[in-house]
């Protein structure tokens, strides 16, 4: 094979400096993605954005200078190499059908419920169509990204802003959207625990502090102990006749785990739909 050569005034890194990024819809998902990516090393020319959501459009313009407005979807479409979908199914069902795309875009969605063969069939094109799942703490370059199918260079770029997780099989995949369901579940669950220090004199910032960063330190450690399986860490967090044993042993009476698994398969349920 012949070696590969560019005109001698371009380079490699010109290249990716002329990448153009497309979101259609500004919800809390794509403004995560957006503030990750303006913050990183990840090389981008524009970032075109749809005015769906006035107030997040033009405070994400006001803040990152790469960032242009656009009211035309097929606009950013045509003026993108990479366009995110990030709408909601039903929204997504009515619009990604008359929007035309062209088989050399990478085309990501953000989409829960649209499968992968669906989403073909409303793009038309050959293009490469990836499904992944953000979720907020990408705005600070945290958490995990499951991709599907695998493709090296959206593995590459998500890896920038998180880190990313390929799955071959789209089947197994929901369960990872099954799973981000749980999301504002957990929040509340601070939240409930935040304002029952309140109820008790705590002042509110300093209860809101202490709950957040006592969780986040918690979900650091198992990160850190993740080669253990979880059970261990439930075991080692109690002593006999202590605070943990007793707060574990209610909940699991009052049946609040198995809450949890039965609104997952509630959640899986939706999804196969």
């Amino acid at each position: 094979m012949g070696a590969f050569f560019l005109p001698y005034n371009i380079s490699f890194v010109d290249i990716v400096m002329t990448m153009k990024l497309g979101f259609i819809g500004t919800g809390k998902i794509a403004s995560s993605v957006i503030t990750g990516i303006c913050n990183s090393n990840i090389k981008f020319k524009k970032i075109i954005i749809s005015k769906r959501n006035n107030k997040t459009s033009l405070s994400l313009k006001k803040r990152f200078k790469k960032i242009i407005i656009n009211k035309s979807n097929q606009y950013i479409v045509d003026n993108s190499d990479w366009v995110f979908l990030s709408i909601t199914p039903s929204v997504g069902e009515k619009i990604i059908k008359n929007l035309s795309f062209n088989s050399k875009q990478t085309i990501i969605s953000f989409i829960s419920t649209i499968t992968l063969s669906k989403l073909k069939k409303m793009i038309k094109v050959n293009a490469d169509i990836v499904r992944a799942i953000p979720l907020p703490p990408i705005s600070i370059k945290k958490g995990p990204i499951p991709i599907c199918p695998p493709n090296k260079k959206v593995k590459n770029f998500f890896n920038k802003i998180g880190s990313t997780i390929e799955i071959k099989n789209e089947r197994l995949s929901i369960n990872f959207w099954s799973t981000s369901g749980m999301m504002a579940s957990y929040y509340n669950m601070l939240r409930e625990m935040s304002d029952w220090l309140v109820k008790k004199g705590i002042n509110k910032r300093d209860a809101q502090r202490y709950i957040t960063s006592l969780f986040l330190a918690l979900s650091e450690d198992a990160v850190i102990h993740s080669k253990k399986e979880l059970k261990f860490l439930v075991k080692e967090s109690q002593t006999p006749r202590g605070l943990n044993q007793q707060g574990l042993n209610e909940m699991t009476k009052k049946g609040v785990y198995k809450s949890v698994i039965s609104t997952l398969n509630s959640i899986h349920k939706r999804l196969n739909k």
